[in-house]
């Protein structure tokens, strides 16, 4: 019987949204508690990342008994310093009060991980960075954003602080663009307890192979988290796991089973026009055969025919595992 791992996803898979177009919402809103609800329904989903601050008038000890209803745990929560207040930037504003409330905010999210008992805070600026050139002093954006990191985690050094970087969107470049920069900006940072969420999606859209990037985060001690969605590369399209890349999905948790890698495997999907369950279950089904291609296939025979840079032989091999594992149990 296939050993699996523990799945989470992020709350917002649950929740409704906006884009340029659909400005009346893909559906009616949905509160903190009524994705919390919706997250109870899915398969095996034992895990959730949650924003915060929650919808309005929802409190902590709501969220602690919703949870505990539908059987989930809180695996981390992502304080929201991206929004409206935050569109010059989060730890990068040129306004020092604006960019004291970001910072403020995640000390706040960090005693909400105190509070639900999670693992990690996780930082996602999504508003630093420029959009045209000469539009930052470079040193000095990237100097305010390594400082906000350390203060934090000198000031919570019993928690874990993580950053999920993305080469771009709703920033035309980001300050987190890419593995190597965030790895260097931690080492900057001179703390032990900041490391990497490393999300697939944004690493195929960035250009990266997710596989070798995450090799070079647990090589630096520094893969704290990951997640995982599928895009065409050209844009963050957060689509349900293994739709589009399920070759480069499985060397993905190859590398992060040789490594004796262990944590929530976790969806960050945004399902705007399907079922919200229905999408997380169809992830779920896939990383399932993900384990059960794992557990059948000869990592032995990978590693020869790796040295001898033997695509076609790997290729036959993975191919037929992962494509018999699909098929079921």
């Amino acid at each position: 019987m296939t050993q699996y791992p523990e799945f989470g996803a992020g709350l917002w898979h649950f929740a409704t949204y906006v884009d340029r177009y659909a400005v009346d919402r893909y559906g009616d809103p949905r509160g903190t508690l009524e994705q919390i609800e919706l997250a109870g329904k899915v398969k095996d989903l034992s895990w959730v990342d949650i924003n915060y601050p929650f919808s309005p008038g929802v409190t902590v000890d709501e969220v602690k008994d919703a949870l505990k209803a539908n059987n989930l745990k809180c695996v981390g929560i992502t304080p929201e310093i991206y929004l409206r207040d935050h569109v010059r930037g989060a730890f990068t504003n040129p306004d020092d009060a604006a960019r004291r409330r970001a910072i403020d905010i995640m000390q706040a999210g960090a005693d909400m991980v105190r509070e639900l008992g999670a693992r990690y805070v996780k930082t996602w600026p999504g508003q630093d960075g420029w959009d045209y050139p000469f539009q930052v002093d470079y040193h000095d954006v990237w100097k305010k954003s390594v400082d906000a990191m350390r203060e934090l985690a000198i000031n919570n050094p019993d928690l874990n602080f993580v950053i999920e970087y993305k080469p771009r969107e709703p920033r035309n470049h980001m300050i987190w663009n890419n593995a190597s920069r965030t790895i260097l900006g931690i080492q900057e940072m001179g703390v032990d307890n900041v490391g990497v969420l490393l999300d697939f999606g944004h690493s195929l859209f960035g250009g990266e192979t997710p596989s070798d990037e995450a090799q070079l985060l647990i090589d630096h001690g520094k893969l704290f988290a990951m997640d995982v969605n599928d895009n065409f590369r050209g844009w963050d399209d957060d689509l349900v796991v293994g739709t589009v890349h399920p070759i480069e999905i499985l060397e993905f948790f190859y590398t992060l089973k040789k490594n004796n890698w262990e944590g929530v495997w976790q969806l960050d999907e945004f399902p705007f026009r399907e079922d919200v369950v229905e999408a997380a279950n169809l992830g779920i089904d896939f990383l399932k055969a993900i384990c059960r291609t794992l557990e059948v296939i000869d990592m032995d025979a990978i590693a020869q025919a790796q040295a001898a840079q033997d695509a076609i032989a790997v290729q036959r091999m993975v191919q037929k595992a992962l494509f018999s594992s699909m098929a079921g149990e």
